[in-house]
């Protein structure tokens, strides 16, 4: 009963605080569209800090309401005013906050590639625009092969939406598994990782081709539950989490990595694969170790 009371006011907390800072968010985003050039930086800072504040008072909602001890590591040289690209494992919804620990106001604020259709989506919609997410229009490969003069297009449109970050900087945060960790998808993948299903380069290679002038590092992020168990949230919301450990590398972007097209040249997407699975088996690794500490 005291774990549901738990789960419930944590909840509740967390429902209150996004209701009250999503309103002043929305009507700054309001203004914002009305608004050009400086003004409208000024204004996309304002909903920004809006942001920041909230992701503040969730953590707070965290520490008050549940036992959970986040052990960052690596943080230290973080900046605010430096672009970086996150690659992560993803294993449970509890790895969003674990990131918010991680990075809140350590870093710009995170941001992901949502596709163009979910600006359609009721006030979050508004509220990932007004963060600056960027909305990118991917082509399937069946539709490309029938229509072959929209190639690189995809990439010409999400270069437009992100022109915004040459005048601030920017956290991009990919999930190179492209799914949350399950045993039955390891299996099911024959994954040649302990504790990683396997990484797809195209993402990567998206962000890379569209931002990585712009990108001053990639963090390499390692999100481990030390007792074994992958969480839920509800579990997290509940205080049954007793530990988060994240594990941040920073690692230089390779201009090789930014200077060719993937979807066109096989060699180029054989050189951001591979070292997509140099990062994989480096992190696999990694959690081996983490985990054989026994913390």
């Amino acid at each position: 009963m005291r774990r549901v009371l738990t789960g419930l006011t944590a909840s509740l907390l967390l429902l209150l605080n996004t209701l009250f800072w999503i309103v002043p968010l929305l009507i700054f985003a309001v203004i914002k569209l009305a608004l050009r050039g400086r003004w409208r930086d000024h204004a996309s800072r304002a909903v920004m800090w809006f942001a920041e504040t909230w992701a503040e008072v969730d953590k707070l909602i965290f520490a008050l309401c549940t036992p959970t001890r986040w052990d960052i590591r690596g943080a230290e040289h973080l900046r605010i005013d430096r672009s970086y690209l996150v690659v992560s494992n993803h294993q449970s919804w509890v790895d969003i906050p674990a990131l918010i620990q991680a990075f809140n106001r350590r870093t710009p604020f995170f941001k992901f590639f949502l596709k163009k259709e979910l600006i359609w989506v009721p006030l979050l919609g508004l509220a990932w625009w007004a963060l600056d997410y960027p909305f990118m229009k991917r082509y399937s490969k069946a539709f490309l092969d029938k229509h072959p003069q929209l190639k690189g297009e995809d990439l010409k449109i999400t270069k437009a939406a992100c022109a915004l970050f040459k005048r601030q900087p920017v956290t991009i945060v990919n999930y190179l598994e492209g799914t949350r960790f399950t045993q039955a998808k390891h299996d099911e993948q024959r994954s040649p990782y302990r504790y990683l299903l396997k990484p797809k380069a195209g993402g990567v290679a998206f962000v890379l081709a569209a931002l990585g002038e712009q990108l001053d590092t990639v963090l390499d992020v390692t999100v481990v539950y030390p007792n074994g168990r992958i969480p839920g949230f509800w579990d997290l919301l509940c205080g049954s989490v007793s530990k988060v450990i994240v594990d941040i590398r920073a690692l230089p972007i390779e201009r090789g990595l930014v200077e060719g097209c993937y979807e066109s040249d096989p060699v180029f997407r054989e050189k951001v694969q591979g070292w997509v699975n140099g990062l994989w088996e480096a992190k696999d690794e990694r959690i081996k170790s983490i985990h054989a500490q026994r913390l």
